[in-house]
């Protein structure tokens, strides 16, 4: 059998490496079939499937059903009594830009930017893909996480990452996701009252809008001072012409309709995000199709704008129409950054409150997955998505349930988080300690 010329090449290549004393480039390796059998399969974009198989390849889902063929080398998991869902999506985090809250060397979600605008902040430029924080979320269901910046009136671009392994720019799905800003809380934005943030709002919409419709004059500086940098108004056109969404931080009913009328006027689409009063304005949210991410941990007020907040608040947008993602909200951040897992609980805690368990599925995988964009990727069991599936041991909304197996684009994950090593480190208790 002649060689081909391919193989010659190939041939060719190795021995210049080897004369040049390098190692060989690593193969590309071969496609990896996984077949989940037996379990209650939800694939959240269709109906639940009894003794359903999830079978994956290279890192994809390729079928999904009751009497998938599988292939002789799959590997087979063995889900029967399980439940199997699509990996959850946080939507609103800190993870990876934040280690210590007290200490500032460890947070990188935060920029200064100008006057309260940092627009072009990019939050996924300092994301970390080794943080310990990581490997806790996994273990807890949660595969993909939407990075948000805070501060001021515009923070800056939101990012989603998907938690493989890998470095920050392989397991980014989307850069910018959403343009975060503020429009409520005029001590956050570093100003005096709530309508100066809409104010200077107002203003960077018309500089942005000017910026984009004659760059050029920018350029030859034949424009009038803009409230806000080239790198700023840059990372702002997008917004402005409606192709990125605007993520408005705002918890208060009225601040929430100001984000309403500024949408309305100026053409743009936004999110609500916090939300605590949305359910007084649920109605003209889903007229205006506005989703809300929001949580369901909380019903004690942190400030006045959150006067009105309530644990049903989720299930009263959902009733209305309004599409819902959860996220953390019980306070002082540890959900954020510390906590990521607990979106479960946060699902659970909307299900006792009014939310069928369905909605509360897709809000915590589909929902969000829509929300930025990235639902061709992650967020449902379907042909095509990224296979990002996890093996529960119940009712992934029960208190008693674990995830008993995670995938992440195919790969299990594995590893220890600190808690599993303080776990470990507290089994074996001194030989004269007396037990309560």
């Amino acid at each position: 059998m002649q060689p081909t010329r391919e193989t010659m090449r190939m041939a060719a290549r190795s021995l210049a490496f080897v004369a040049l004393g390098l190692a060989l480039p690593a193969l590309p390796a071969a496609a990896q079939t996984i077949a989940i059998t037996g379990g209650k399969v939800f694939p959240v974009s269709g109906a639940p499937i009894d003794r359903g198989t999830v079978l994956i390849r290279d890192g994809k889902i390729v079928a999904v059903g009751a009497n998938v063929t599988i292939p002789a080398d799959a590997q087979r998991v063995d889900a029967t009594g399980k439940w199997v869902t699509p990996g959850f999506v946080n939507a609103a985090t800190e993870l990876g830009v934040q280690e210590i809250q007290a200490v500032a060397d460890t947070r990188d979600e935060f920029a200064e930017g100008k006057d309260g605008i940092a627009a072009g902040f990019r939050v996924v430029d300092g994301f970390n893909p080794r943080s310990p924080r990581i490997q806790q979320a996994r273990e807890d269901g949660v595969t993909t996480v939407g990075v948000l910046p805070l501060g001021g009136i515009v923070a800056g671009q939101a990012a989603i990452v998907d938690l493989s392994d890998g470095s920050a720019a392989s397991m980014t799905l989307k850069a910018p996701a959403a343009m975060v800003g503020e429009i409520g809380d005029a001590q956050q934005a570093d100003l005096g009252a709530r309508g100066e943030v809409v104010e200077r709002l107002r203003a960077l919409i018309e500089d942005a809008k000017a910026y984009a419709r004659n760059t050029q004059a920018y350029d030859r500086a034949q424009t009038r001072p803009f409230v806000a940098s080239r790198l700023d108004l840059e990372a702002m056109v997008p917004v402005v012409q409606g192709k990125e969404p605007l993520l408005v931080q705002a918890d208060r009913a009225s601040d929430i309709e100001e984000a309403l009328a500024l949408a309305k006027e100026y053409g743009l689409k936004i999110i609500i995000g916090g939300g605590a009063e949305a359910w007084m304005v649920a109605d003209e949210l889903a007229a205006a199709k506005v989703p809300v991410i929001t949580g369901a941990m909380n019903n004690i007020p942190n400030t006045f704008a959150q006067l009105g907040n309530r644990q049903e608040n989720a299930g009263l947008l959902r009733k209305a129409g309004v599409d819902v993602a959860l996220m953390g909200n019980a306070g002082g951040g540890d959900e954020e950054a510390f906590n990521v897992g607990n979106i479960r609980y946060e699902a659970g805690n909307a299900v006792a409150y009014g939310m069928s368990w369905n909605d509360a599925l897709r809000a915590v995988t589909l929902a969000p997955a829509q929300i930025f964009g990235v639902a061709d990727r992650v967020g449902s069991l379907a042909p095509g998505r990224e296979a990002n599936v996890v093996v529960w041991s119940g009712d992934p909304f029960e208190f008693t349930s674990h995830a008993d197996q995670v995938f992440i684009r195919g790969k299990l994950a594995t590893g220890e988080s600190r808690r599993d090593l303080l776990v470990d480190r507290y089994k074996t208790l001194p030989p004269n300690y007396d037990r309560p």
